[in-house]
């Protein structure tokens, strides 16, 4: 006879500045994922919006905003853009593993680098070894860091030049985060090569979404997820369609635009 279910205690954070939209207050609602339940749990909260950190459940609960949007792609009927299948075909040689959450001296190494370039005033700046095998190991669900490496030589490994820590859930894979080699001799469009392996791997296991997380209009460090289409919002009514505008400059030109007093 199995346990009965218990319902999960919710608890919202403090108001705290936004990171997405300047001006705004973010807030969350979480909950603890623990117990022989706590991968059914994330699976059922999953559906409804919430993103999986550590042993924890969120989902923004904001005052008077609703700007972020859980979005998914349906694995299924993805088919890649003419710059996608280029993509996919220019990185065919990379070499990419799904390992057991257990972090590794290379791997922090590669977010460091990451972090320091991408987002070197973000939340993760300070973040340090023990962090870091704190938000991979610390999982109650089936849980996988997927490496991409430079071709093997005589046996050897290649360089890691990209990771992503993923949920493998019933219905899909969850992007929890990835982190990549953005330096001056750099593949270019890792990031997106890395979401491309996962919908197209998602689809191969019969998985028919991947969960991206959050799309947040205005933002333009979301914008990237408008081109992963089909894709599907949550939304009052549940699940559906969604055709996110697609973005007809990068955010690098945008700030260049800024800098001198211009907008597009």
């Amino acid at each position: 006879m199995s346990a009965p279910f218990r319902f999960p205690k919710f608890f919202v954070t403090s108001p705290s500045p936004c990171p997405y939209l300047p001006g705004k207050v973010e807030r969350k609602v979480f909950t603890e994922l623990s117990g022989h339940q706590a991968g059914e749990l994330n699976e059922a909260l999953g559906r409804i919006g919430f993103r999986r950190s550590q042993s924890v459940a969120y989902r923004p609960s904001c005052i008077d905003c609703n700007a972020c949007v859980s979005v998914r792609v349906d694995a299924n009927e993805f088919t890649p853009t003419r710059t996608q299948r280029k993509l996919l075909k220019r990185y065919a040689d990379l070499e990419v593993t799904a390992c057991k959450p257990w972090t590794t001296e290379e791997q922090y190494d590669l977010l460091r680098r990451y972090l320091s370039q991408r987002h070197p005033g973000g939340g993760m700046a300070e973040m340090d070894e023990n962090d870091f095998a704190d938000m991979v190991e610390q999982t109650p669900v089936r849980t996988y860091v997927v490496e991409y490496r430079e071709p093997s030589v005589d046996g050897t490994p290649g360089k890691l030049v990209g990771a992503c820590l993923s949920d493998q859930q019933n219905d899909g894979l969850s992007m929890i985060y990835s982190f990549y080699d953005v330096g001056p001799d750099a593949r270019k469009g890792l990031g997106t090569f890395i979401i491309l392996d996962h919908i197209i791997r998602a689809a191969r296991a019969g998985l028919p979404y991947v969960y991206l997380g959050y799309w947040v209009d205005g933002s333009d460090r979301m914008a990237y997820k408008a081109q992963f289409r089909p894709m599907e919002k949550l939304g009052r009514d549940g699940w559906h369609r969604f055709e996110p505008p697609a973005q007809d400059h990068s955010p690098r030109l945008d700030r260049v635009l800024r800098q001198r007093g211009l907008k597009l």
